[in-house]
């Protein structure tokens, strides 16, 4: 533990330590100290006992925005008031528990991108989660309820946010250039009042409030998503896809759309798969982290074929290239809507292809167990031990692939023989 005047030149020479933090206290103010991070951020705090016997700091600002000075002036008064029977930490803990909603959000989203809130498997929540609730505070939750006091919330405020939310009043264009317009809906509500609930026990847990307030509050059901394509609509794709590529779509997104059919891959598994990722003789693909970690995914012969055919770009690792850049194909999407609107099919989107393997699966006699380590489930029925990439499994997806590479092919020869006899 450090000791010296605390001064400008000398916090200006304080180099940071490789890990953790490191302390200097100040000789003239016994409690007065500066806390030096790994990242070099140096920050003035006090430290004392309290009434109770315990230890306690608190932050009194950053070097920079306080002077040497100021922050002295400031040591003196805070630990004047320590001297005098207060406590400056709890002071500033129930400062915390005045925080309204909008405040709690952004102390959630700040602790969690720094790896301070953990989620599933007590892991870091993934940046692309965290973008999601971002949007839904901004969009939904900050209007309707950002300015009240976190810890005076009821059930009833909650819900009534919901029903707001299902009935589009927080409907709006989107900005930051994503286009379109967030419209709210039943899916989206009982979303929003997933994210409050999740932030309010991140905040009881860290001990930013006592209780979790809201607890118990029902979430609206969702319409569960049971759309699949039937043998017919898969020829009928398979067709499709040969004339949308006639036609100048891309060739790129119709791989892509062609992979996710064959392997019911999630489609960010899909359009951001790496070269290297992939063991063409091991049949399988291994993932560095998915929606529920790292995974190690069996992969048939028929979509191997789609993998390889695909040119390699120089300088971009991913399967599917986008066109300029060395980032992955992006408008798979887009991409899937033009297809489908050649077929004259409606209601299809990645995720349906990923259920149409499933149902495929499930056809073929394969049990539910199966079904999920084949596409990556995440389960408290099926361990990690269980989902590696076997020969039953590697079975199981291939025999799936093959059906329904078989019934797109049926689609495409239909063409060919359209286009014959025309």
């Amino acid at each position: 533990m450090a000791q010296a005047k605390l001064t400008k030149r000398m916090l200006d020479a304080l180099t940071a330590p490789e890990t953790g933090q490191t302390f200097v206290w100040d000789t003239e103010i016994k409690g007065f100290g500066v806390r030096i991070g790994a990242a070099g951020t140096k920050t003035f705090v006090i430290q004392y006992m309290n009434a109770e016997g315990r230890i306690r700091r608190v932050k009194l600002g950053r070097f920079g925005v306080l002077t040497v000075d100021q922050a002295r002036d400031l040591a003196k008064i805070k630990l004047g008031a320590v001297a005098s029977g207060e406590d400056p930490a709890e002071e500033a803990r129930r400062a915390r528990n005045e925080m309204n909603v909008s405040e709690l959000c952004e102390w959630y989203l700040t602790e969690a991108r720094a790896g301070r809130i953990l989620g599933r498997r007590n892991r870091p929540i993934k940046e692309s989660s965290l973008a999601m609730d971002e949007s839904r505070i901004r969009t939904h939750i900050n209007p309707l309820i950002g300015k009240r006091i976190a810890r005076h919330l009821t059930i009833a405020d909650v819900e009534a946010m919901q029903d707001d939310v299902a009935k589009g009043k927080t409907g709006k264009p989107r900005s930051g250039g994503r286009g379109g317009k967030a419209t709210g809906g039943r899916g989206v509500a009982a979303r929003c009042l997933t994210t409050i609930q999740a932030i309010l026990g991140h905040a009881k847990h860290k001990g930013l409030l006592a209780e979790h307030p809201t607890k118990g509050a029902k979430k609206l059901a969702g319409n569960k998503r049971t759309r699949r394509l039937s043998v017919a609509e898969i020829e009928t794709l398979g067709k499709a896809m040969v004339y949308a590529e006639q036609q100048g779509v891309s060739p790129t997104g119709i791989a892509v759309i062609r992979l996710l059919l064959l392997t019911g891959y999630r489609r960010e598994e899909g359009q951001a798969m790496q070269r290297e990722w992939v063991n063409p003789m091991g049949g399988f693909v291994a993932f560095p982290d998915t929606k529920t970690g790292e995974q190690v995914r069996a992969i048939g012969p028929e979509a191997i074929k789609v993998i390889v055919a695909q040119p390699q770009i120089a300088g971009n690792p991913y399967v599917f290239a986008a066109t300029t850049g060395d980032g992955p194909f992006t408008a798979v999407s887009a991409c899937l809507q033009r297809v489908c609107g050649f077929a004259g099919i409606t209601g299809v989107t990645p995720h349906v292809l990923r259920h149409t393997f499933a149902s495929i699966a499930a056809e073929l006699g394969f049990s539910e167990l199966t079904i999920r380590a084949m596409l990556g489930h995440a389960s408290q029925n099926v361990t990690q031990d269980y989902i590696h990439v076997d020969e039953a499994l590697k079975l199981a997806v291939r025999r799936t692939s093959d059906e329904i590479a078989k019934l797109l092919a049926q689609g495409a020869a239909k063409l060919d023989r359209l286009r014959l006899v025309a």
